[in-house]
């Protein structure tokens, strides 16, 4: 007797979109509390911070939702990359060299890339 197997649909409820709008105004935050550097707060910083949130966002939406469909060191390479971009521009905001900034994200991004690949292998 066969029975259908039917594929489940993936359901991303609203942590789909909220979690990564969520991320995206905490990193805007940041990132304008990081440019304004003491002082007081002016329209540049306000502009910095909503659109490096917005972009960071849109790229967290855009990996959660293409993650399914890509194989787990792919996936974990992508979180990876995201996470060092995102140090890495924060650390050159607040001042440090290009070379500082590299190595920083290189570091963070090695260890988001070996943690998420271990949480997706063992999850697989």
């Amino acid at each position: 007797m066969a029975a259908h197997a039917a594929v489940p649909a993936r359901h991303h409820g609203s942590l789909g979109w909220a979690m990564p709008a969520a991320l995206g105004v905490v990193y805007g935050f940041y990132a304008a509390f990081v440019e304004r550097d003491g002082g007081a707060i002016t329209g540049g910083d306000v502009l910095l911070g909503v659109v490096a949130g917005v972009v960071f966002a849109v790229l967290a939406y855009t990996l959660g939702r293409f993650q399914a469909s890509m194989p787990r060191e792919l996936r974990a390479a992508a979180y990876g990359a995201l996470c060092a971009a995102s140090m890495g521009y924060l650390i050159s905001l607040a001042g440090g060299s290009v070379l500082r900034s590299a190595a920083i994200a290189l570091a963070i991004g090695a260890g988001m890339g070996l943690a998420t690949f271990y949480i997706f292998y063992e999850r697989e």
